[in-house]
């Protein structure tokens, strides 16, 4: 139950700061692409499956367990943990939203 607290609480700060950010562009204090950014960071990432994380690590950033392990900042072991099925592990924190950056936008979006 704790869990599911603290996340309608960070829902609840991102949808505040979505509504701050749009009242400073309504006074002009805020640009549009400053607004869109902001909104893609508040985008909380989905929780992954074991299949998903695989698709995204080797269709859309097409890297080894070992280099995408290096690239979020993570162990191998955790990224072989997240993509086995029985395992009942899955990305979350920096690494989820690092993944959902990478199955939206590619790899790139993160290097550029």
């Amino acid at each position: 139950m704790g869990s599911r607290l603290n996340r309608q609480s960070s829902d609840r700060i991102m949808a505040e700061m979505v509504e701050t950010a749009a009242d400073l562009n309504r006074h002009g204090l805020m640009s549009k692409d400053d607004m869109v950014e902001l909104g893609a960071l508040c985008d909380v990432p989905p929780v992954y499956s074991a299949e998903r994380v695989t698709e995204v690590r080797t269709n859309r950033a097409r890297m080894t367990q070992s280099v995408f392990a290096v690239f979020l900042n993570v162990s191998v072991s955790a990224v072989q943990k997240w993509e086995s099925p029985t395992s009942g592990k899955h990305p979350t924190g920096a690494a989820a939203k690092l993944i959902q950056i990478i199955d939206k936008k590619g790899v790139e979006a993160i290097l550029g």
